[in-house]
């Protein structure tokens, strides 16, 4: 049974959020980035358990390609990535602009994303926990393109409807991960494109495939929608490439159903495929990937077995 959340300390939670947006849009670029690098350093210090996470999926992910020194340098890397992004996120409603969207990102494929977008069909864009993965759908609003996003409701309800908010500021729809499934077919069927996250552990009833050379649990759900609805997917990343605040959105891969119509296992191939396309993202700047999360908490029955 779940213990009951207190509207009270959910309120208050909020307002203290509120209160350090506030703070933080009150600096100027620069003050925001060195107050990142202070909360780096001391996220790093006072977070263990996930520093250690983080330790543990690099060592797995990249054997003996770094080491013990840098591969403590590259999780301090990512708490420096992570705290700077959580900034830029802030300052993004007042840095950020159709006129001037070239001063803060660059598109390496736009000729494709641009065609994808316009080609009449339905359409998935696939990203992950890389980069500033919330830009890209900001800026698509920017743009004039209507989209949808999948994501997963905050349990403090102020902090989600302000969370929202901000991600629907410029024309985009947050769809309910659970419970919106009737909402996304209704998307797709009328030709409307929908961004998801593709690196999230589905349990021990995920589709296993492979993620740095280990099983990791991934939601079949992308590949049944794309197969049932002829839906492409562009697998893109949202890489910084400069400071301050300057990304470049970069196309991964396209995938075409119609390219496993014969496909015997089609669901698990275009699940590898999209998988390996954002592995190859993260590979190139690894820094800016999200390795805080356990991404390989469940395993194949046969693998826990194995281990035991």
């Amino acid at each position: 049974m779940s213990k009951q959340r207190s509207a009270r300390a959910d309120y208050l939670v909020y307002l203290v959020v509120r209160f350090f947006v506030c703070v933080i849009q009150a600096l100027s670029l620069n003050a925001g980035r060195a107050f990142a690098r202070g909360l780096a350093w001391l996220a790093y210090r006072i977070d263990r358990r996930h520093r250690n996470v983080a330790l543990e999926n690099l060592r797995h992910a990249f054997g003996d390609r770094y080491t013990d020194v840098e591969r403590d340098e590259l999780v301090r890397a990512v708490y420096l990535h992570f705290c700077t992004l959580l900034i830029e996120i802030i300052l993004l409603p007042r840095k950020l602009h159709a006129g001037n969207w070239r001063q803060y990102l660059e598109l390496e494929g736009g000729d494709q994303i641009v065609d994808c977008l316009l080609s009449g069909r339905p359409l998935m864009i696939v990203t992950g926990h890389f980069g500033n993965w919330e830009l890209a759908g900001y800026a698509l609003g920017l743009f004039g393109f209507v989209t949808h996003a999948v994501a997963r409701p905050l349990d403090n309800p102020y902090l989600n409807d302000y969370l929202r908010r901000f991600r629907e500021a410029t024309g985009q729809t947050i769809l309910a991960k659970k419970g919106g499934f009737e909402q996304m077919r209704a998307v797709l069927a009328g030709g409307g494109v929908i961004a998801t996250l593709g690196d999230q552990d589905a349990g021990e009833r995920g589709l296993f495939v492979d993620f740095f050379g280990r099983p990791a649990s991934t939601h079949k759900g992308i590949a049944l929608v794309a197969l049932e609805y002829q839906v492409p997917l562009l697998v893109i990343g949202v890489a910084k490439v400069a400071e301050p605040l300057y990304y470049r959105v970069a196309v991964g891969d396209l995938i075409r159903p119609e390219e496993y119509a014969k496909h015997p296992d089609a669901v698990r191939a275009i699940t590898q495929r999209f998988t390996t396309a954002l592995e190859e993202v993260v590979r190139r700047t690894p820094e800016q990937y999200f390795w805080l999360h356990n991404r390989w908490k469940h395993q194949p029955a046969k693998v826990r077995r194995n281990v035991a």
